[in-house]
């Protein structure tokens, strides 16, 4: 099973094993799913609802860092630490 990240207003975040370059992301909330690159933080592939990008984006800036190295440790085959949601850091 790949690893979740993270999960906020029911948005899922994960990371997948193994994959591949660029460094992304993977997000699912509810039938919409796509990817997102961890330095560009723009979609990849497929779509979300504006609304919901925009939380993603947000999440995804604050949290920069994490995200990077959860790629790293996956591709490492390294179980990732969770991040945060975006409600909770300060």
């Amino acid at each position: 099973m790949n690893p979740k990240l993270s999960e906020f207003f029911w948005v899922s975040i994960y990371v997948y094993w193994n994959d591949h370059n660029p460094p992304h992301f993977h997000v699912i909330y509810k039938d919409f799913n796509c990817y997102i690159s961890i330095n560009e933080l723009k979609i990849l592939e497929w779509n979300l609802p504006p609304k919901i990008e925009k939380l993603v984006i947000s999440w995804a800036e604050l949290y920069n860092e994490e995200l990077l190295e959860a790629w790293e440790d996956v591709q490492n085959m390294k179980t990732p630490k969770k991040i945060d949601p975006l409600i909770s850091k300060k």
